[in-house]
Order: structure tokens, then C-alpha cells, then sequence
């Protein structure tokens, strides 16, 4: 039987399944392939997205990189909010961007390369090589967070409670796997310079103290 996913517009995602395992594992594989800078990498690849958001919207956009005293990063934009539909039964539906391949970019040859020189991946990358992340999301239909951990979900989409900020926007907050070495403070000097190269955005890079 053809779910109703099965039949949505794929673009760039492929709204039939939600994860693939096959490709998360083979991202696991090799960081150094897929984020060759480390974190500095993962993070360019969030922000690619809400660069792209920005165009889209024939706007400037802002998004803010905050760098926490755990290690982990967090991307937050001002954009649309990941796109959610309803199945036929009315549950909410994510467009699969974190845990499989964004049929755009992986594995082409003529992927645009990002500010550190090399080739954009997609979200999934992103999702694979974190020990956690976290993406929250605001759209004028739908509100939610969902916590994957090494590329895989491990909840549904959950309601944001009442009184989260209002508007639209993605935050997309992750732990780097050990592989890729420990963020540092020295990394909001190497992503300043990268950032300034996007025209559609402007990006504030925020450090916060170690616990």
C-alpha cells in the first residue's frame, strides 16, 4: 500500500521514509570525509540552509552561532521553519532533512562548496557526525522539537509548551561526535571570516563560558 508520503513532491528530500540508516552509518564511517574542518564544518552546513531560506525569501536573513560551554553549537535562524505536512490520519509529518540524504547536494560532484572550501553535504551530515542534536522548529502551522542521537530520532515531534518565542525560525543544537575534536573558543575566530562570505545573511557568533 503507497503511504501518503509516498506521494508528496520530492525536491529535496524524499518524504517516504524518515531515516536512513544506511547512509547515516556510512557518514559515521568517515567524518574526515564528510567534515573535513570538524565542527567548523558542521556548522557552515546548518547555516547553508538558512542562507538558502534567506534567498528564498528575497531578504536578508540573521542567524546567531552560540558556541556552549559544553561543547556543543547551536544555529539559530530567522527563516520559515522546516516544512511540516499531515498525513491522512492528521499526525504531523517532518520533511525528512536530518537523517537522510538531501537530494541535492550528497555525493554530486557539482555541490556548491561551502565557505571552508569544501563540498555541502546536507543537514544529514550534520545529524550523523553529532553525539546529540537537537531541532527545534517554528512555523506559522506547526511548533516542535525533536532529539535525535547519532543521526537517529529518539522522539517524536513534541509540541513546543506555551510561551516558547513566537515567529518562525530553525535552531539546530548538537554535540560534534568525539571524532571531529572538541569545539573550542578558537572556533568563533575561524567561522567569523567564512560567515561574512554569505551575502544573504548576517550571522553573530556568541561564546559562552565553560561550566
Amino acid at each position: 500500500m503507497t503511504t501518503p508520503q509516498a506521494s508528496w513532491r520530492n525536491t529535496t528530500h524524499d518524504w517516504a521514509a524518515t531515516v536512513d540508516a544506511t547512509h547515516l552509518a556510512a557518514v559515521r564511517e568517515h567524518p574526515a570525509v564528510f567534515a573535513p574542518t570538524g565542527a567548523v564544518h558542521l556548522v557552515l552546513e546548518v547555516l547553508a540552509y538558512a542562507a538558502d531560506e534567506a534567498a528564498a525569501l528575497a531578504r536578508t536573513g540573521h542567524a546567531v552561532v552560540t558556541l556552549h560551554g559544553d561543547g556543543s553549537v547551536s544555529v539559530r535562524d530567522d527563516g520559515r521553519g522546516t516544512d511540516t505536512r499531515h498525513d491522512d490520519e492528521g499526525r504531523a509529518v517532518r520533511k525528512p532533512v536530518m537523517s537522510t540524504r538531501d537530494l541535492r547536494f550528497f555525493d554530486d560532484p557539482r555541490a556548491e562548496l561551502l565557505p571552508d572550501g569544501h563540498p555541502r553535504r546536507g543537514m544529514s551530515v550534520v545529524c550523523a557526525l553529532s553525539t546529540w542534536l537537537v531541532h527545534t522548529n517554528h512555523r506559522h502551522d506547526a511548533s516542535w522539537t525533536q532529539r535525535y542521537e547519532h543521526g537517529v530520532p529518539v522522539t517524536g515531534l513534541l509540541p513546543l509548551e506555551q510561551g516558547e518565542p513566537t515567529g518562525t525560525g530553525t535552531s539546530v543544537h548538537f554535540l560534534p561526535d568525539a571524532s571531529l575534536g572538541e569545539p573550542t573558543t578558537a572556533l568563533a575566530a575561524e567561522l567569523a571570516p567564512m560567515t561574512a562570505t554569505w551575502s544573504q545573511i548576517t550571522v553573530r557568533i556568541v561564546a559562552t563560558p565553560r561550566g
